[in-house]
């Protein structure tokens, strides 16, 4: 398989320095921006364990998401969103993917972004669109026009997740470009 010439060679996993890869890498981004399928394939590459929060959580709270949002609402759901994501960041060095609003609470954010690296997965409204409209899970997508919710959810969101250590574009490439990409962006970032 040939590569093109201008393209980077892919980072090495190996390349990535050892204060990185001593604590845990989280994602953070808008519904749709990758971060459950991307986390996978870099926990894979790194060769650290990987966890989706809202997994976590359906599992603590025996119910999905979108019946902790209908039964008890938002509140409790961001409270129980915190309280597994600190946990999970107590435990051994992983890749974490969290829902596209953990990084919003003030409390979720500043843990994140005390005892982790964390990494917004930016994506454009149209495909994030296009990688919604493949699930139906979505409480914040009930009854609405996703792209509607998505370019209301930016205008609040991106400002804060802003805030993350390094922003990594997810576009509408194969996920392994986005993969390859953090893995260039963690060979060269100093903390």
């Amino acid at each position: 398989m040939s590569r093109n010439p201008k393209s980077p060679a892919p980072a090495s996993p190996d390349a990535i320095p050892a204060s990185i890869r001593d604590r845990s890498i989280v994602l953070v981004g808008l519904m749709g921006s990758g971060k459950s399928t991307v986390g996978r394939r870099l926990a894979q590459r790194l060769r650290m364990r990987f966890a989706d929060a809202d997994d976590e959580i359906e599992r603590a709270a025996g119910m999905t998401i979108a019946d902790i949002f209908a039964r008890f609402g938002e509140t409790h759901f961001r409270d129980g969103e915190r309280r597994v994501i600190a946990r999970l960041l107590g435990g051994k060095p992983m890749v974490l993917a969290t829902g596209g609003g953990a990084f919003i609470n003030d409390e979720t954010r500043a843990l994140i972004l005390k005892d982790s690296l964390c990494i917004w997965l930016d994506a454009d409204i149209p495909t994030l669109v296009e990688r919604v409209g493949r699930r139906s899970h979505r409480p914040l997508l009930k009854d609405r026009d996703p792209g509607e919710v998505l370019r209301e959810l930016a205008a609040v969101r991106n400002p804060i997740y802003a805030e993350a250590h390094l922003r990594v574009s997810s576009a509408s490439t194969p996920h392994e470009h986005t993969v390859r990409a953090i893995l260039e962006a963690l060979a060269t970032w100093k903390s």
